[in-house]
């Protein structure tokens, strides 16, 4: 039980540093690099918005739920189908906080490697949606989903998006993924992908069928990718695993089908699919093996520095550690309103919503909403809609709290068009 502890703290604190640096970036990209910067270049039906599209997608800090909201935006506002297919196929994959924590745990080979097989994966997959899908013509509609809300100083939307959003979105599947990771670590036999002597292409296959329905963010996979390279696994599998399991989830392959069409579905899942598993045959066979090592967890001596019976981190881990740990509880709390707390900080008035919602209020469920992002593209939303007033969505509980008295149809159809699935009135 010691050592379990043991070895999730020196996972955790081996992280957090990059973490915390990750998630600073992230909110300088969310606050300064406006919404319609992304959106005014992605129309074009032509390998440049594809590119576009691919590349701007790999800082964004954004879930495979998250991004749905985005994407079905950026798609109402103009952009071509394949230059929407390379944005849900890049973004969730890899994000600036990802790329980050990938180097701190993995290595620098795969922080460079990890984020180009992302980049490679979505141009296929939206170049070859373009080429074989007529895109109908768009016309903007002016509901882009902002990133950003309104109303609050460029500092103190800093500091609520990279501290307090962006923790709520990534907060659980890190934990989920150190946990697994520590679990891996301290059950799994040192040889064990060695003794059963598979061949690559074999394992990668193992990989992508448990990768491809499981999903976890691609800040949550880092810990599990990097246990399993420890007992043996192959980087190229690994990358399988960091490649697919961020990429796909349940509700993107929902959305993208009904959204884009089936065809653009196979072409969205057969690229990630295709893609991570051509990453993986290049990493194991055409690169040094030993670039790949996980040696920045282990100590001289010989054993991993993150299992053991003593606290291997420096101080300075530890402190990032403790800094990040009190960031998860913050934000877990507010998420889930604990101690009587509002879900995040709102953006506008609404704070004080659900007091005022004594008559004339109406609580809708709603599922698959994941993040933040997904909070805030729910809100603006139903805002917008006739006799609305105003709106509260509370991620915990998968209920939008609305004043006024809309059409439910016209909320239903609303939210569905944003990828959510509407369960009606409480």
């Amino acid at each position: 039980m010691l050592n379990s502890l043991l070895t999730f703290i020196n996972m955790l604190c081996q992280m957090a540093p990059y973490l915390l640096l990750g998630f600073l970036m992230a909110g300088l990209l969310h606050v300064f690099v406006p919404t319609n910067f992304f959106e005014r270049h992605l129309a074009k039906e032509n390998f440049k918005s594809v590119l576009l599209a691919g590349l701007i997608g790999i800082p964004l800090p954004l879930c495979s739920c998250g991004v749905i909201p985005t994407a079905i935006s950026l798609r109402k506002d103009g952009a071509s189908r394949g230059a929407t297919v390379a944005f849900m196929i890049s973004t969730p994959q890899i994000g600036v906080d990802s790329i980050i924590a990938t180097y701190s745990m993995m290595g620098l080979p795969f922080a460079i490697v990890r984020p180009l097989v992302a980049l490679l994966t979505s141009i296929a997959g939206g170049s070859v949606t373009t080429l074989f899908s007529k895109d109908e013509i768009i016309v903007r509609q002016n509901t882009s989903c902002e990133l950003r809300p309104n109303g609050k100083s460029r500092i103190l939307e800093f500091l609520r998006y990279s501290f307090i959003d962006l923790v709520q979105n990534i907060g659980k599947w890190l934990v989920i993924g150190l946990v697994i990771g520590t679990l891996i670590t301290i059950l799994i036999p040192d040889t064990f992908f060695t003794d059963l002597n598979l061949p690559s292409i074999v394992t990668m296959l193992i990989v992508l069928v448990i990768a491809v329905p499981m999903y976890v963010c691609s800040t949550g996979s880092i810990p599990i990718a990097a246990a399993l390279i420890m007992k043996g696994l192959s980087p190229g599998a690994a990358l399988v695993l960091l490649i697919a399991g961020p990429g796909v989830s349940l509700a993107s392959l929902l959305v993208v089908g009904k959204s884009l069409g089936k065809k653009q579905l196979l072409f969205y899942l057969g690229s990630i699919i295709l893609g991570s598993m051509i990453g993986g045959l290049f990493v194991d066979y055409c690169l040094p093996r030993e670039w790949f090592a996980i040696t920045s967890l282990c100590e001289v001596g010989g054993h991993c520095a993150i299992e053991g019976s003593a606290l291997t981190a420096s101080w300075f881990e530890i402190i990032s550690g403790i800094i990040l740990v009190l960031l998860l509880i913050n934000a877990f709390m507010l998420k889930f309103k604990i101690f009587g707390k509002e879900t995040t900080p709102i953006v506008s008035d609404v704070t004080s919503l659900s007091s005022e919602m004594t008559s004339n209020q109406v609580i809708y469920f709603i599922e698959g909403m994941a993040c933040n992002h997904c909070k805030n593209s729910v809100e603006k939303a139903i805002g917008g809609l006739e006799n609305v007033e105003r709106v509260e969505v509370v991620l915990g509980r998968n209920e939008a709290i609305v004043m006024g008295n809309p059409s439910d149809e016209v909320v239903k159809k609303t939210v569905e068009d944003l990828g959510f699935v509407f369960k009606g009135r409480k």
